[in-house]
């Protein structure tokens, strides 16, 4: 999870990270349009690191209760869950080609294309904080749709030229 500098960086943060995950999905869509490979999304649970398994598996078991409970099990199930930990949404790319299979972090993808030298690689750490690209802006302040689409592109691209 990116950490940033301060206020203003979270705010510019803010302002970019839906439309970048829009133009993320539309140029992978693109993308697979021209190649041999199929794509898939998968929603999946992302939890910070300090998260025990203990915890993981409490949550996941006070979720399911809540699917079935009754209304005045309810409020019960959901104060418990209200003091443990939660997931964050992440969302996966699992890609196909015959006998080959490679899943990308979309999250991950969408930080390289906000952020400056964003490199979150496996087994990297993740940078102490992040830089947004401010050239993804334009002289107002708002977003650039053609900056932003560009540089979604060039993310994508990137990551279809290093399939196997």
């Amino acid at each position: 999870m990116p950490k940033f500098q301060d206020m203003v960086a979270w705010q510019q943060a803010e302002l970019l990270m839906q439309p970048a995950f829009i133009r993320l999905i539309d140029n992978i869509r693109k993308q697979l349009d021209e190649s041999t490979w199929k794509g898939a999304y998968e929603n999946v649970q992302v939890w910070a690191e300090t998260v025990t398994e203990a915890e993981k598996a409490r949550v996941n078991q006070l979720q399911a209760e809540l699917e079935a409970a009754t209304p005045d099990r309810v409020e019960e199930l959901e104060q418990e869950l209200s003091r443990l930990p939660a997931p964050f949404p992440g969302y996966l790319l699992c890609l196909s080609h015959q006998d080959e299979r490679v899943t990308v972090d979309l999250w991950e993808l969408c930080y390289q294309i906000c952020f400056q030298g964003y490199d979150h690689s496996e087994g990297r750490a993740a940078p102490s904080e992040v830089q947004v690209d401010l050239s993804l802006f334009d002289d107002t302040g708002d977003v650039d749709w053609l900056a932003l689409d560009e540089k979604a592109s060039r993310v994508v691209a990137q990551v279809f030229a290093a399939l196997p």
